[in-house]
Parts: structure tokens; sequence; C-alpha cells
């Protein structure tokens, strides 16, 4: 498992009973979390008095109670500051663990000796983007969500980043590399996260399940002559991370040989001493 371990601002408290107990900042938050299946004691008193929860809905959704949280906040990363916040659907804006491959993949950038260009796919809030920001790397960013696009920009600015060569595109992620691949624009990293399920601008629905093979075979045509990496991020229930390293390699192997490793990606819970599992990431690796 790839731990997401040097957080300052951000802890993962105690989890059980499909919930988990977090630190964001000062601020206490309790969530559901269908990987907490365990019925340990919740001894913490953060348990009886977080400063806000998330409910689930018996009729589906949920929603936030609040003590007294801002609308937003900020957290630090190192260098890198994001803005948090009570979003639907229990989310805050930021994933924690995928800090386990913001670290990797800045590591590959500084060490690669050369420019290097990422594609952001899916970006969400930018997380990934701002870190290859910061190891050097030029970024294009590219997101659905209008305003998920403009809360990255955010984050770069706060980061100190808004000067450094990041492309924001609101756009269909499939179509965007469509035109990219029409127009002869290469990178040498490409970081996906693509959803368990969505709709597109035209009502096309995506499965994970059935699209994610063909749309790696797809982005595979916007990479350079000389790629260096390939980040896949899966949260589809039940989907191993043996299945991410098979994507990859079945479609980058041939093309550019290198390896893939893949690994549930995890949080350390602080009352345990034991690490939550948070979804899987493949990683494909040049071997020049």
């Amino acid at each position: 498992m790839w731990i997401a371990d040097q957080w300052k601002d951000y802890e993962l408290i105690d989890c059980s009973r499909g919930e988990k107990l977090e630190r964001w900042d000062r601020y206490t938050l309790l969530r559901p979390d269908p990987q907490a299946i365990w019925n340990t004691p919740r001894a913490h008193r953060g348990w009886a008095r977080p400063d806000a929860r998330y409910a689930r809905s018996r009729t589906g959704g949920g929603e936030w109670t609040s003590r007294h949280v801002p609308d937003r906040w900020q957290v630090h990363y190192g260098a890198l500051t994001f803005q948090v916040g009570l979003m639907n659907f229990k989310h805050t804006g930021i994933f924690p663990e995928q800090a386990a491959n913001w670290d990797w993949a800045g590591e590959q950038i500084r060490g690669a000796g050369r420019p290097v260009s990422v594609l952001n796919l899916f970006a969400y809030t930018g997380g990934a983007t701002v870190a290859c920001a910061a190891a050097g790397a030029s970024v294009c960013h590219v997101d659905a969500a209008k305003g998920m696009v403009q809360w990255a920009r955010e984050n770069a600015k706060l980061s100190g980043l808004e000067e450094r060569p990041i492309r924001w595109i609101v756009d269909d992620c499939a179509k965007f590399v469509e035109r990219e691949i029409r127009r002869g624009r290469r990178y040498d990293a490409i970081i996906m996260d693509p959803p368990s399920y969505g709709r597109g601008p035209s009502g096309e629905i995506w499965k994970l399940e059935e699209n994610l093979y063909p749309f790696v075979e797809l982005v595979s045509g916007v990479l350079s002559d000389q790629p260096l990496f390939v980040i896949l991020n899966s949260y589809t229930t039940g989907l191993a991370p043996s299945v991410l390293t098979y994507v990859l390699q079945s479609v980058l192997g041939p093309k550019f040989g290198g390896h893939t490793v893949s690994d549930e990606l995890g949080l350390p819970v602080r009352e345990s001493g034991l690490a939550l599992p948070c979804g899987a990431t493949g990683r494909w690796i040049s071997s020049n």
C-alpha cells in the first residue's frame, strides 16, 4: 500500500462502523466511508462532537450539519496550499491519499533532467496539477466542471504558482484528447482520475468498467516519443489494483516498453496504527 503519511494539516484520527473521523487543520469532520466495516471502539472524544458531520439520507444523497465551520479554509501540504470546504456528496475538495501520487510524480519530474509536460485529465481541484507545476513541469489541466477548474486556479495561486506554465481547460476529457491528437500536441506524462460513472456533455454514459480501456488507448495517442510516466487512479469499488496494471501495460507496453506497478492508496489511522484503504493507483514508468 502507498500511504500518504507526510501530512501536517490533515489527519485521519479514527475510522469505524462505516465512518471516519478526520482533522482538517483545526476542524474535525465526520464522513461516511464504506471501507470502514469494522466495529471498533470509538474512544476518541471527537466522535461525540465533530465540527461538521455528513449524514446520508435514506432516500439518497445526504447533507452536512455544521457547528462553526467556514465555507472555505486552507490546508497546507509542504509548500502547497489548498482550499477545502464542505461540498456535496461528502467531499471536501481534496483527496488526501493522493498526496502519495503527488510526491511520486514530483520525484519523477525533478529527476528527469529535461523539461516535462504533463496532461492532467479529470483534474478536479488541481492537487496533482499544482504538485507537478511546483516540481517544474508545464501542465495542462482539464476538467468538465468550470467551478472545479476555477477552484484549481485558486489553489495554484495560493501555492504561489499562478505564473507557472499551466493551461486551464474546461472540456470533456475524451473530446479534448481527440482534438489534441489532431493538433499533434504531445505530453511527456499523463495523470488520469476518471469517475466510476458519469454523463458526457451530450448525455453519453460513462461506465469505467466499459470505457476505461478504450479511453487509455485514446490517451496513449498524446504521449510524446519519450514519455516519462502515466498515473491512473480508480475509486471504483471492487476493481483490484492489478486491473490497472493490466490496462496500462497492455496499452503502453507494446508502444513504449517500460513497466507498470499498482497498489492501493492508504491513509494512516492515528488511533489504531493501521491504514485505511482509499482507492487504487497504477503507475506506468518509462524504462528510458
